[in-house]
């Protein structure tokens, strides 16, 4: 890492970048159970921020995992993983100018505030999308709360 020199601005610094796009770059966090509404409240913010002319870009859950961090399960360790490699794609959106919408589970004070240290302090909005255990276990499309209480995943948000 040493030999690593990291260069954020070498054409237009960040200030030309949201100038040119008439907007500042932010993350918007949306924190929550499985099932309580992070994705569709995301998706429904990031139309309307479209809608009145602003440049996004949604980073989910379901679809970061199956990409970028597809390598990654479920333990500890990888889910703090997992939550390290969105901060940082976010901060380089974030850093371009982009109004950034994610949508992830984010558990534990730990692993949010790391969030929000990477993308920085001043970028960072955390939003706790509030939904009763008992809903949120009524909406399983997934099928995850049944496999949790059957034994089939270990360390599920909300369960043990």
């Amino acid at each position: 890492m040493e030999n690593i020199f990291p260069i954020f601005n070498q054409i237009a610094d960040r200030n030309a970048k949201e100038s040119i796009l008439k907007q500042r770059g932010a993350a918007i966090w949306l924190v929550g159970l499985s099932g309580a509404g992070k994705s569709t409240i995301a998706t429904a913010l990031e139309k309307k921020l479209l809608a009145s002319g602003h440049f996004t870009v949604l980073l989910d859950g379901d679809n970061m995992r199956h990409g970028l961090n597809s390598n990654l399960g479920f333990s500890a360790a990888d889910r703090q993983e997992n939550i390290r490699r969105v901060a940082e794609v976010t901060k380089l959106l974030v850093n371009n100018g982009i109004v950034t919408v994610c949508s992830f589970i984010t558990p534990s004070f730990e692993m949010r505030q790391n969030a929000r240290q990477i993308v920085g302090e001043n970028d960072f909005v955390e939003v706790f999308v509030n939904c009763p255990f008992e809903i949120c276990e009524e909406r399983d499309v997934k099928g995850l709360y049944k496999k949790a209480k059957n034994g089939d995943i270990k360390n599920f948000t909300g369960l043990g």
